[in-house]
């Protein structure tokens, strides 16, 4: 598989042109971006920026204040990731709700058509607590359906039961009853959960009994399997290409391994990535079947260290050389998600330009994947006060809400760009240039990678800057990046290891391009040769030498 670059786009607010932006707005106040607006104008304009994947976040039906109760429910529009129907799409994501389907159905055809594949969320550990099914295919038995609650374990059932006890908060309840309360979504194994548990979500069962010293009882299959795989297979006959897996860590392992073997049967290249934070259980995980697994304790938490926290630019070495040869191109790098702080936000940069050399690394520096999330090309900040989000470095997934940076690209469905000011077109030009390299580039994709920081000396400041090459038959690339905020004279030696290693050709004159600006460089490409390069503060070079 050749290096994906997946796109995260939220379609609630990616589409929506209504600029009000009223604090805690409705859904006729603030707007909602619908399906038939992520046109082919939007998607090819997706593509061109580098991508080749778009993860649709929030198209399956889940909990919102209008249909489901609103003290169980997170904002008005609610969480995508308390899903209330597996089998049906978000009504308020259509023009024609009774269509929704048809209208993401379109939507799937459009992305193909634009050269680009569907990932959706797979939420395989929670569910809504008010879940209930009504779209679920001829024969298929609900979730929950069949259980004994008077059980507070069994592997028959869908759900974990609290007999006797009936679920409270610490808030009025207005109406919402749970006799007895289901065990909620971060194994939270009380029945009054805090206002910082996932009151909204109910853990499902798969055989794993957790008060029970967590014995595993999977013989014979526990019905959940069977439902779940059912639900993958739902999506995958849509036509979709993948699934992002959210919190695959919190559901056994053992179900990952048996679930997509089954689907892979019926669609053998389907893509299966994992929200996983504990390297400990990447290499069972990746046994499992999935294709790739987030690096965010790992590459993430030290790129934003190096960016905000004055950690050592040297100490990147460690992060990707910890995986080893097996599993370095199954790590997905990131700057940016809806779980994490905006880049520009006043909680990290204030300004997205600042996370070049860190976005440069990240997208250059091994074969995995890379993903970006929408407005991050465009320096969006977080920084609103939506509703039940507050202003916390992140783009509300809670609320209806108009983005500023996405609407001003977006000009009302045009998709030109025509509203970002010169910064942006900076901005996103910079991540054009970058994606389409670390798309294309045989290189990045499958060359070897020898990291030269090591190896620099005197006018090279390895607290501040990092260099390495990607090099493979026909290409050889030189990455050095500046995470120092000003202007820096980088002195580059390039060492007889990495000549011997890579098999490169010398050359007492080489020209070096950079890709990501036009510029031009005479190099002295011997063995322990030196050249300079101005970098100014927080930027990169990707040159690609000849």
């Amino acid at each position: 598989m050749n290096k994906p670059i997946i796109y995260q786009l939220f379609p609630r607010w990616f589409a929506n042109f209504n600029t009000t932006r009223k604090f805690n707005g409705t859904k006729e106040e603030n707007g909602c971006g619908k399906l038939a607006d992520i046109n082919a104008r939007a998607l090819n304009s997706i593509a061109d920026l580098g991508a080749t994947h778009v993860w649709y976040t929030g198209i399956i039906r889940h909990a919102t204040a209008e249909f489901n109760n609103p003290a169980i429910t997170k904002g008005l529009a609610g969480s995508p990731y308390a899903i209330t129907d597996y089998y049906d799409v978000n009504p308020d994501l259509a023009k024609d709700p009774k269509k929704r389907m048809a209208e993401f159905e379109d939507l799937v055809k459009r992305t193909h058509e634009a050269g680009l594949g569907v990932i959706l969320d797979f939420v395989p550990n929670h569910v809504a607590r008010q879940y209930k099914s009504v779209c679920k295919p001829k024969g298929v038995k609900d979730l929950g359906e069949g259980d004994n609650p008077n059980w507070a374990f069994s592997p028959l059932n869908n759900f974990y039961y609290l007999p006797g006890e009936r679920f409270t908060m610490d808030k009025d309840l207005q109406g919402y009853e749970e006799m007895p309360a289901k065990v909620t979504g971060n194994d939270c194994f009380t029945s009054h959960p805090g206002e910082n548990d996932w009151y909204e979500t109910v853990k499902l069962n798969y055989g794993v009994f957790y008060q029970g010293g967590r014995e595993k009882q999977f013989d014979p299959i526990p019905s959940t399997w069977v439902k779940m795989k059912d639900i993958l297979l739902f999506w995958a006959d849509k036509g979709i290409d993948g699934v992002r897996v959210d919190m695959a860590e919190m559901v056994p392992v053992e179900f990952f391994a048996w679930a997509i073997a089954q689907v892979r049967k019926k669609h053998k290249k389907f893509l299966f990535i994992g929200e996983c934070y504990d390297p400990n259980q990447y290499d069972a995980y990746l046994a499992a079947g999935f294709d790739y697994l987030y690096d965010k304790v790992g590459m993430y938490d030290y790129l934003r260290g190096v960016t905000s926290r004055g950690w050592a630019a040297e100490g990147i070495t460690y992060q990707w050389m910890q995986h080893g040869d097996a599993r370095l191109p199954h790590m997905l790098y990131f700057l940016e998600n809806h779980d994490e702080q905006r880049i520009a936000s006043g909680f990290w940069c204030g300004d997205g330009r600042c996370a070049e050399p860190a976005m440069t690394i990240a997208a250059t520096l091994h074969q995995g994947a890379v993903l970006i999330y929408s407005g991050q090309e465009l320096g969006e900040r977080g920084m609103d006060l939506e509703g039940f989000s507050g202003i916390d470095g992140r783009t509300t997934i809670f609320d209806y809400w108009g983005v500023k940076c996405i609407q001003a690209w977006a000009n009302n469905g045009k998709f030109d760009g025509k509203g970002l000011d010169e910064a942006q077109r900076e901005l996103r030009d910079f991540y054009q240039r970058l994606l389409t390299t670390a798309r294309d580039s045989k290189a990045i994709q499958k060359g070897q990678i020898y990291d030269i920081t090591y190896a620099q000396g005197e006018g090279f400041n390895k607290q501040q800057q990092f260099a390495f090459l990607r090099h493979t038959k026909g290409e050889t690339l030189l990455i050095v990046v500046n995470f120092h905020d000003r202007e820096q004279q980088i002195r580059v030696r390039i060492p007889n290891d990495a000549f011997v290693y890579l098999g490169m050709e010398e050359k007492a004159k080489a020209t070096a391009t950079d890709i990501l600006r036009d510029g031009k460089y005479a190099i002295d490409l011997r063995p322990d040769s030196v050249f300079e390069i101005a970098l100014p503060a927080w930027r990169s070079v990707v040159l690609r030498i000849k």
